[in-house]
């Protein structure tokens, strides 16, 4: 194994093309390199729809960006994004890359990218194949300071490197004029800050969505007695679902689904006075930003990938699960498991009401 040298890294490479919530729990690892490493040019690679986020709140100094859709085009579409992706790289001369992402791709990345020091998993998530080549020489635990959040295996390069462990917690604010438009776009709502609770019923697979007629079930009840609003929020993709929440709910809904970027969804979140909904990105930023959450979960565990850092309850139904979507479910796969969809609505109700009488204890002793 390659022997550290203790001369600061200055130009460092985080390979992390996954999803919001992932580049939510790795900006404690940007944190804790920052912190170790003031001055350093910390670049993630990243989808391009994440670029905007990533810098503006200060993850990182720069982005390099490739698009998804054309990764999983044809092998010419993939070649060509590759070697702009790879090229771009380069120019920076990075003497410090930490892979993430851990695949067979990304590998092949932190390899022409060929950083003096470079940073994988051992054992890495899934084996090399035969005459697949692992190019780093520095090997983090799968996670690390022994820890079993999915945040410590975000955290294990820094215990591979040999450095302090500064943050573990998430903690990503709204910008000032995305504070200032979301209260806007409230207020022309008729919702006070603080006065709503947001609600995201998306998620990245149709079996990590509990089912829209329970969210509007559960939004009712816990309209009751607590005087509060909501607000749907998530990607365009998910128009349908707050469609159809909205059409069997009687408590009023603001719906703004498909119409906030990142930047301005963490400033809605900001503002709520709980987060309602899937294990999904949205949970992550709403945790992130200091917001209260009830997160639904289904063959995922809780105590591996659970909101961090804020009260919150994590509901799951029991497992083993007794499965409800035979045909659709891959059972060993928690991304495209549908055991969410056993969950009833009075557990979730009444963690809602829990959390809201518990945080506003606080919130009084506060004032």
């Amino acid at each position: 194994m390659l022997q550290i040298s203790p001369a600061p890294f200055r130009s460092i490479l985080v390979i992390q093309t996954k999803f919001i919530g992932d580049i939510v729990l790795a900006s404690t690892l940007a944190r804790n390199l920052q912190l170790e490493f003031p001055g350093a040019r910390i670049v993630f690679l990243c989808e391009a729809h994440f670029e905007s986020f990533v810098v503006a709140h200060g993850i990182a100094s720069e982005v390099v960006t490739f698009r998804r859709s054309r990764m999983r085009g044809t092998a010419l579409e993939r070649g060509k994004e590759l070697y702009a992706m790879v090229r771009a790289l380069r120019d920076f001369r990075f003497d410090l890359t930490i892979d993430l992402t851990d695949s067979k791709t990304s590998r092949v990345i932190s390899g022409f990218v060929n950083a003096k020091t470079r940073v994988g998993y051992n054992p890495p998530e899934r084996p090399l194949k035969l005459l697949e080549r692992q190019p780093a020489n520095v090997f983090a635990k799968p996670f690390g300071f022994g820890g079993q959040h999915f945040v410590y295996r975000y955290l294990s390069p820094i215990e591979a490197l040999g450095l302090d462990l500064r943050v573990t917690v998430p903690s990503i604010q709204p910008l000032p004029f995305e504070t200032l438009k979301a209260l806007a776009l409230l207020g022309k709502h008729g919702l006070n800050p603080h006065g709503f609770v947001a609600v995201h019923a998306g998620a990245s697979f149709k079996g990590r969505q509990w089912q829209p007629e329970r969210f509007a079930e559960a939004i009712d009840e816990i309209a009751t007695g607590t005087g509060l609003g909501f607000v749907l929020v998530g990607g365009p993709e998910e128009q349908g679902t707050a469609a159809r929440i909205i059409a069997r709910t009687v408590t009023p809904v603001v719906d703004l689904v498909g119409t906030l970027s990142l930047n301005t969804l963490l400033a809605v979140l900001k503002q709520a006075r709980l987060f309602l909904g899937n294990e999904s990105g949205p949970m992550h930023m709403a945790a992130a930003a200091g917001i209260p959450v009830v997160g639904l979960f289904g063959l995922t565990n809780p105590s591996r990938w659970g909101p961090l850092g804020v009260p919150s309850i994590a509901l799951r139904p029991p497992m083993p699960c007794d499965c409800v979507a035979k045909g659709l479910c891959r059972r060993t796969d928690p991304r495209k498991a549908c055991c969410v969809w056993r969950l009833k609505v009075r557990p979730v109700v009444e963690a809602a009401r829990e959390i809201l009488a518990r945080t506003e204890m606080k919130r009084e002793r506060a004032v």
